[in-house]
């Protein structure tokens, strides 16, 4: 761990409490993708978008929307373009993702530059907290105010994720980085599948308690917001400022340093090729991750033909395995090494897609012994890349590097889906859509195989933790 001084070096007291405030914010932030972005928002903006569709046809004297499924038919425009309410989300997603790449690269810049990594941290979660909150105020027909504020929370999120990733190597050293990121992430799925198991009840009984059920999806945003801004104060109560800053800049002249900083990062990176063969590798096998997490409940739905309900419970049913195998795979890492660890798991995930195409139909249990399998390597397959790449990152330069990773994953997100959607409207089954995946984690094995980590860390000048 790098300090400014040894008389400024933590006590083991401190370095704990440090430790263990940093792993509260994977607690913190998991309510946003997981309540917000997977489960209510798309459905409620979408809905909302398509009544304004319905009232604007109204004014102009038809009584509907035409067609039978209306929520795809009914057109709704934005800064002059017009296209279906059905596809506002996955036009919105993809938005958002573009807006993200265009900021993180700057985002880590400025934090490795200012070294005021704590209080960009506090600036980015409560910025994103209040935008997820305010989706609160979303209703009747004003869909392109729940547009702005999802995508600066969504801003939000990816920038506070990068700063905080910045801190691994800072208050880890090299052999305690895999289990703490283990525990981290596995923190985090725990803290989002309790958000999501409150905010179901809150949903489906909301006739009980007297709410409709646009209200209490709006609640849900407003719960959503306060739990990631009250859960993000412990973090920044435990975490310090490790390095002086490199530069003395002020207002915007931060912002042109940060600019400067990132291009000479970009350029220097070409002389650390294995930590960009290993970037590589990652950015294929996530996408393969994230594609599986966002296509299990369609795939769930249309291919085996499984009620709404189901579906709940298997999403429940992942989020609380997925906190077992962040544990399970941190242990792993300490007795293994995180490269074993992480090829193992990625074997684990073809095995699982294989599992994937032979559940039959109607039937829940095995879909939900599908959902133990996605659990156990979810969430600890990711934390492990975590905490290896921050082995292979040059000291100082940890924000933009990891600001590097996370546009990386962002940047190759739309290739599962894209696999997923293809092979199955040319073959007319999801079952061979899901196993197409397969590809991605097979790739991403083989490169990881290739790629000498012990090599990667020494190059930048760290020092290879004992079991690699």
């Amino acid at each position: 761990m790098s300090v400014m001084g040894s008389e400024l070096a933590p006590d083991a007291a401190r370095r704990r409490r440090e430790q263990r405030g940093w792993c509260w914010y994977d607690w913190a932030n998991s309510v946003f993708p997981t309540s917000v972005t997977t489960v209510f928002l798309s459905l409620y903006l979408t809905s909302v978008a398509t009544e304004a569709a319905r009232a604007d046809i109204a004014r102009n004297g038809v009584n509907a929307c035409p067609g039978d499924n209306a929520l795809q038919r009914c057109d709704i425009s934005l800064l002059g373009l017009s296209f279906p309410a059905g596809s506002l989300w996955g036009y919105l997603l993809s938005v958002a993702t573009v807006v993200q790449v265009l900021v993180l690269p700057i985002t880590g810049a400025i934090a490795d530059r200012t070294q005021n990594k704590r209080a960009m941290l506090a600036t980015f979660a409560f910025g994103g907290a209040l935008a997820t909150a305010l989706l609160s105020l979303v209703a009747g027909s004003n869909w392109q105010f729940g547009v702005a504020m999802f995508i600066a929370a969504n801003i939000c999120f990816g920038a506070s994720v990068v700063v905080y990733y910045s801190f691994l190597p800072e208050i880890a050293d090299a052999d305690e980085r895999d289990q703490l990121s283990s525990r981290g992430w596995a923190f985090g799925y725990l803290g989002g599948g309790l958000a999501l198991g409150l905010h179901l009840m809150l949903y489906l009984g909301h006739d009980a308690i007297g709410l409709s059920t646009e209200t209490a999806v709006r609640l849900v945003f407003v719960s959503s917001g306060v739990w990631w801004a009250a859960f993000t104060l412990l973090p920044l109560a435990a975490l310090r400022r490790h390095r002086r800053p490199e530069g003395a800049e002020r207002g915007a002249s931060v912002v042109t340093a940060g600019f400067k900083q990132l291009a000479s990062t970009v350029k220097g990176a070409r002389h650390f090729p294995l930590t960009l063969g290993f970037l590589g590798a990652y950015m294929i096998y996530t996408d393969g991750i994230a594609t599986v997490a966002n296509v299990s409940a369609q795939y769930g739905s249309l291919e085996l033909k499984l009620p709404q309900d189901s579906l709940i419970t298997t999403l429940l049913i992942v989020q609380f395995i997925a906190f077992v195998g962040g544990v399970l795979h941190g242990r792993a890492a300490r007795r293994f090494g995180a490269k074993k660890t992480i090829m193992v798991s990625l074997v684990c995930w073809v095995l699982v897609l294989g599992a994937a195409y032979f559940v039959q139909a109607g039937q829940a249990l095995q879909f939900y012994g599908l959902a133990v399998g996605i659990g156990l390597v979810l969430g600890g397959t990711n934390a492990l890349s975590r905490s290896l790449f921050s082995q292979m990152v040059p000291e100082g330069k940890e924000a933009e590097y990891f600001s590097l990773y996370e546009v990386g994953e962002r940047s190759t997100s739309w290739l599962g889906p894209l696999l997923f959607a293809g092979v199955g409207q040319a073959t007319g089954s999801f079952r061979l859509a899901i196993i197409s995946l397969v590809v991605f984690f097979a790739i991403g094995l083989v490169l990881i195989a290739l790629v000498p980590v012990r090599r990667a860390i020494e190059a930048v000048g760290n020092r290879p933790p004992a079991v690699l």
